[in-house]
Order: C-alpha cells, then structure tokens, then sequence
C-alpha cells in the first residue's frame, strides 16, 4: 500500500469522527436532522464550514492516487506536508487550525484518530 493511501484511510476515519461530533453538537442546536439534511447543513451552514479543508485533502489525495502514470514522488511529498501542516492545532492559526485544536480538546476520539493520521505520516 502507496504511504498516501495509509494516510488517506487515517485521513477518512478522522474525517468521519468529526463529523459525527460535529452532527452532535449541530443536533444539540437545532435538533435532530436527516442524513440529507445534516449533508445539506455541510454544504451551507458556515458552523460547520471549518471541515472544508480537510474534506478537501482527502479529495487532493484522491486526485493524486487516481493520477495516470502513478504517484510522483514531489506531489507524495507535498501532499503530506499540507497533511501535516493542516492537522497542527494552532490557537492562533486557521479556522480549521482552530476549531480542530478545540475538537482534540474536547473529544477523545478525535485525539484517537489524529494519533493515527500522525502515525501513518
């Protein structure tokens, strides 16, 4: 297995953590939702908008991945390095810096998975 895709699978577990933390604080608020509903919420709701990013780097990876010709090794190199650099928490960073610093304070399950994602960088 291509070292992107061990952190692409890292990446997908994590994505989907906070996601189900972020639907239980959405919910909190403004009740239950629908599957289609809380993806409509993804979409358009700028609460839950700080995901964005990471969203993104999974779909790069998958880009890259998918690419004919292979995987080059500059495009490897930068993508984990986007990788790392977005999953360092970071007070004084960007929303997603922030909110994720947030989410790993609060959750151990988001602690779990980025522990992962750090491994298989």
């Amino acid at each position: 297995m291509h070292p992107l895709e061990r952190v692409r699978l890292r990446l997908l577990d994590l994505h989907r953590v906070l996601l189900d933390l972020e639907r239980e604080e959405y919910e909190r608020r403004h009740g239950p939702v629908t599957p289609t509903g809380y993806l409509t919420a993804l979409t358009t709701d700028p609460m839950l908008a700080w995901l964005k990013p990471l969203t993104t780097a999974i779909v790069t990876l998958d880009e890259i991945l998918d690419a004919r010709g292979g995987v080059k090794e500059e495009d490897c190199r930068e993508s984990l390095r986007y990788v790392r650099d977005l999953l360092t928490p970071a007070e004084d960073g960007t929303e997603f810096q922030r909110r994720y610093a947030d989410a790993l304070q609060q959750w151990p399950a988001a602690v779990l998975s980025h522990a992962a994602v750090l491994q298989a960088l």
